[in-house]
């Protein structure tokens, strides 16, 4: 199938154009570079680099022949979100919008879009969350994406685009941005490797449901492969603590440094964990990687891009 990548030089991203060109599809990304880096394209997808909200962008979805859009871009910093609200919109909302109106009229069968598991459902009231949890975010970041998945039921009612919104718990693994604001297991990876302290948010006990990239990537291609049509969660159903985490990354590093403790961020969760059942149901995937390898890889990664 000839399928476009939006976001593909971006950490998942990328990932997720590996796995669809290892299965045998034909894949262009489309990136406008401002996070994802140009060498992480792998070298059998054609490149585009353009912004989502263009028109240059409308174009190629609505002219490029394409069975699917696996829609991965996006503004993913939960703390930028809080501080430009109407910028997160304009990326998220807009942005997807844009794509969306192109696909009905350029005849794409199927949309994926990368959801967010832990920022849609705000506070849980039951853990681990399943797919029929209430969806109530606390940043402006949930919001879009929720919202996003409003949209795609419209299209999916009105235009009979099929689609599948995976929501993610929190992605780690290689390639993850570990100067950025968001991914604490790259931020981590990267400040104990470097021989400086982490800092840890609040009290730490804050908890999230952290898969593995590879996961993921897997996902996207089974969700790709199948009918279904709905959201669906993509998590392990396990909650680790920021401290325990923190544990973790420090040994695989080799670090003895303690966390430094800061005032907790606005917007940010106090639990989050997410009921993989459905995605097992539907799509026989289950995540493979354990919390203690994904790490081990993931400071294997940072540790080699050190070293190079």
């Amino acid at each position: 199938m000839k399928v476009l990548v939006t976001g593909g030089a971006g950490f998942i991203g990328s990932h997720v154009s590996d796995e669809l060109i290892a299965a045998g599809h034909e894949v262009t990304v489309l990136d406008n570079l401002s996070s994802g880096r140009r060498e992480q394209v792998p070298a059998a997808a054609h490149f585009v680099e353009e912004d989502i909200r263009s028109g240059a962008a409308a174009k190629l979805v609505r002219e490029g022949g394409f069975g699917a859009v696996v829609h991965q871009a996006a503004q993913i910093d939960v703390r930028r979100s809080v501080a430009e609200p109407r910028y997160d919109a304009e990326v998220n909302l807009l942005g997807m919008l844009n794509l969306l109106e192109a696909a009905t009229t350029g005849g794409v069968g199927r949309f994926l879009f990368a959801s967010s598991g832990g920022a849609c459902y705000g506070e849980q009231e039951v853990f681990p969350a399943s797919e029929r949890h209430p969806t109530r975010p606390v940043s402006p970041y949930g919001v879009s994406k929720a919202s996003g998945e409003l949209y795609l039921g419209y299209f999916a009612a009105e235009k009979k685009l099929s689609y599948c919104a995976l929501r993610y718990a929190n992605v780690y693994g290689p390639r993850q941005d570990p100067l950025g604001e968001a991914g604490v297991v790259a931020i981590f990876s990267g400040r104990a490797l470097g021989g400086a302290p982490c800092s840890i948010y609040g009290d730490g006990l804050q908890t999230r449901d952290y898969v593995y990239v590879g996961d993921v990537a897997r996902a996207n291609r089974l969700a790709l492969e199948s009918d279904y049509v709905g959201p669906l969660n993509i998590g392990t159903g396990r909650e680790t603590d920021v401290v325990d985490l923190h544990r973790r990354i420090a040994e695989a590093a080799g670090s003895a440094l303690p966390p430094i403790f800061g005032d907790a961020r606005p917007g940010e969760q106090k639990r989050s964990c997410i009921d993989p059942s459905l995605a097992r149901q539907v799509l026989g995937w289950e995540p493979q990687v354990p919390l203690e390898e994904g790490i081990a890889r993931t400071v294997a990664y940072f540790r080699s891009q050190k070293a190079a």
